[in-house]
């Protein structure tokens, strides 16, 4: 039942409106400037024109979902901070992305992450089977996104399971298809905004209310919520130091092949701004994620200065619902300010949310539609791209919809799912990157031997009773609730004597891309009076298949990546490798050159663990883009639209490839990939001033050819009026 205290004002009505009503107009702004999304470049790259700082926000809270918001803060309060070694590992991450993504992806200009897969493997059946799993995955991911804030207002405020699901798939679908990328993006920062606001705003009254920040930490250090580092080997414990710290590094690789991730650095001109791109996101993302933890310390200490833990006396069931009820006690004498919180948790769900639909409708129109139909007019290609961003936001309220019908496990199985096909897909990435032996049967195969595998392991570990579950930490006190534990909350014990707890009809998160999720059910068990305390779980061994069951979910990621990477090894290796066929170093990274720039050249050679491609001249290589299709379309100052062009101004340092020429990519150089010797010839977006002021002396030379054209013409004209 909802505390009659906890609902909304119309001030917090208001400023939810406001938050949604410029959202909206941003979305109208865009469709009705520039070229008003008539054309694919546009719409689903932004013309690749966008500047690093708003594509850097824009990236950031795409991954900072409702989830995050809700998820965290839940951790921290029932199981401590230990997850928040995770945030440094992402952090390595992400800036390893830099010398790996980013300098491999961003040169190709590819609108679709998976087109990588194709230019590398020359395989239409590997793209098609990764830009498969991909929407699927993310399809999956928009309905939880959906759901969760959902199930969690409506438990704590009333609010609507409906209202919230409607609301939000409406509101995303509208500004997503109207105004493309760069209305998600410019929506991003807004939402950004909205979004530190309200987090801010919940650990600066938390922590005056409580006291200091010195008082927050002392109590929570005092509740036992402050062990950062567990370095047990076990590799069935949930949280120790190895499994967060280097498991994250490894998931950290699948947030940077991400669609989304793609898309945004695609955008930027030069490679320099696309590299800004990361390197501003890094600690943005670092501290986004640092404050939601902090977030459910505050919200532990503040229950514990009160003197009532709302989970331990049963005034809410789930930690979910944790930060959506500290917002009410806290904010109670001050309307508007739950609004903001509100606000601040739509923008979360509409950011993830927008940024998928753009993402989808890009793996749509680019993998399975523009190959089968071949040419086709923008406007054309562009309604196609539209709607298909109105189909997936529907499928994504649809899914949405049947989870809260449905209930009970489904949540996990759909998380499961998700979490399972997003390791295959890092690992196909990983793959072709760094092997430069692997072939299209050893990641086709690979990839799905993997993907049966992860979900095999994803969803044993769902339905397996006989595992050993993590209890939550002691509960906050509970000396000042009312006495009635009638309904209180208590544990179970499976027959074999495994620890077991039953689900709840509220959502429990489980979101692997950040890597956390509760075991499920309830670890309260009511004592004599008014103390509610954790009973610990029977110790036990895990016997049979269960024993791989009980492995931490944080393992499952890094487990189906290396499979991928090992299974497309052999199989590659048994089919003959590739002999028959010379991969093209533009689709390779060598760590070692990045990593070690300043080993000697002989050396680093022997770390590459393949040829010295260094030697392979371009005449040699496989075209950069023969599997690409049709010449894109590009509109640039001074040129008439559909103009095509055939030859792209280029700084040339080393010998290029004549097919390089009159495909997506464009403005770039080919160099030297390392200054002292490095082995991989890389082809480079335009990295400096001097690059971009040479673009711009090419196109007030088009523009000049252009103006010199249409003078003929003109002549012409006025000598045929003449005779």
């Amino acid at each position: 039942m909802v505390d009659p205290s906890h609902v909304f004002h119309i001030a917090d009505y208001a400023v939810f409106g406001v938050t949604i009503v410029i959202s909206i107009g941003i979305g109208i702004y865009y469709a009705l400037s520039g070229g008003r999304q008539r054309t694919t470049s546009e719409y689903l790259v932004g013309e690749r024109t966008m500047k690093f700082l708003p594509v850097a926000i824009s990236l950031m809270v795409s991954f900072e979902s409702s989830i995050m918001m809700l998820g965290l803060p839940a951790e921290m309060y029932v199981y401590g901070v230990q997850w928040w070694i995770s945030t440094v590992g992402f952090f390595v991450s992400n800036m390893l992305s830099i010398l790996i993504m980013v300098p491999l992806l961003h040169p190709l200009r590819v609108t679709s992450a998976y087109e990588y897969l194709q230019f590398r493997f020359n395989s239409t059946p590997v793209r098609l089977l990764g830009s498969c799993l991909g929407m699927l995955s993310y399809t999956w991911y928009m309905g939880i996104v959906l759901f969760g804030p959902a199930i969690a207002l409506e438990a704590v405020t009333g609010f609507p399971q409906w209202g919230s699901i409607f609301i939000v798939s409406f509101v995303a679908i509208i500004y997503t298809s109207i105004g493309g990328l760069k209305a998600v993006i410019w929506t991003d920062v807004f939402q950004a905004f909205i979004m530190y606001a309200g987090m801010l705003a919940i650990l600066i009254k938390g922590t005056v209310d409580v006291g200091s920040p010195a008082k927050v930490w002392n109590i929570a250090r005092e509740g036992g919520r402050l062990e950062f580092f567990n370095f047990d080997f076990d590799p069935r414990t949930r949280h120790t130091f190895w499994n967060l710290f280097f498991g994250a590094i490894i998931r950290g690789f699948g947030l940077a092949f991400n669609q989304s991730t793609v898309q945004r650095v695609s955008s930027t001109r030069t490679l320099r701004e696309a590299r800004w791109v990361m390197l501003i996101m890094c600690p943005c993302f670092f501290i986004s994620l640092s404050m939601a933890c902090y977030e459910g310390i505050v919200a532990y200490a503040f229950y514990q200065t009160r003197g009532c833990d709302p989970l331990a006396s049963k005034k809410i069931t789930n930690p979910n619902q944790i930060i959506p009820f500290t917002v009410m006690d806290i904010f109670m004498a001050m309307p508007g300010m739950p609004g903001l919180f509100l606000a601040s948790l739509f923008s979360a769900s509409l950011s993830t949310l927008s940024s998928g639909l753009s993402s989808l409708s890009a793996l749509f129109w680019t993998d399975i539609i523009k190959p089968r139909i071949g040419e086709v007019s923008e406007f054309k290609a562009t309604i196609i791209a539209k709607i298909s961003v109105v189909f997936f936001g529907l499928m994504g309220c649809g899914i949405a919809i049947l989870v809260s019908l449905i209930g009970g496990p489904l949540t996990q199985i759909s998380t499961s799912l998700q979490a399972g096909f997003a390791g295959p897909l890092t690992g196909l990435f990983l793959l072709g990157c760094f092997c430069p032996w692997a072939n299209a049967k050893g990641a086709l195969y690979g990839g799905v031997l993997s993907l049966i595998l992860s979900c095999w392991l994803s969803m044993g570990k769902v339905f397996a009773k006989n595992v050993k579950r993590e209890p939550w930490l002691p509960p906050a006190s509970t000396d000042m609730c009312l006495t009635n534990h009638s309904a209180s909350l208590f544990n179970t014990t499976t027959p074999s004597g495994g620890y077991s707890v039953g689900f709840t009809d509220a959502m429990n998160f489980s979101h692997h891309d950040y890597g956390f999720e509760f075991d499920g059910g309830i670890h309260y068990s009511p004592l004599p009076g008014n103390e509610i305390t954790t009973q610990a779980p029977v110790e036990f061994e895990p016997q049979g298949i269960d024993v791989v069951y009980s492995i931490s979910y944080m393992w499952m990621g890094p487990v189906s990546i290396v499979a991928t990477m090992v299974l497309g090894t052999v199989i590659s290796l048994l089919t003959g490798g590739n002999k028959e066929a010379t991969v093209n170093p533009r689709y390779l990274i060598s760590l070692c050159d990045h990593l070690c720039c300043y080993l000697p050249e002989s050396i680093r050679k022997v770390f590459r663990c393949a040829d010295d491609y260094s030697t392979v001249k371009d005449e040699d290589m496989p075209p950069l883009h023969d599997v690409y299709g049709p010449k894109e379309i590009i509109i640039t100052p001074g040129t008439e639209e559909n103009e095509q062009h055939d030859t792209i101004p280029m700084i040339l340092t080393t010998k290029v490839d004549e097919n390089l020429t009159g495909t997506d990519v464009k403005d770039g150089t080919i160099d030297q990939d390392d200054q002292n010797g490095g082995s991989y010839l890389r082809y480079s977006a335009a990295d400096d001033d001097n690059d971009i002021n040479q673009e711009k002396n090419m196109a007030d030379i088009n523009q000049e050819k252009n103006m010199a054209v249409k003078k003929g013409h003109d002549d012409t004209h006025g000598d045929d009026e003449v005779k």
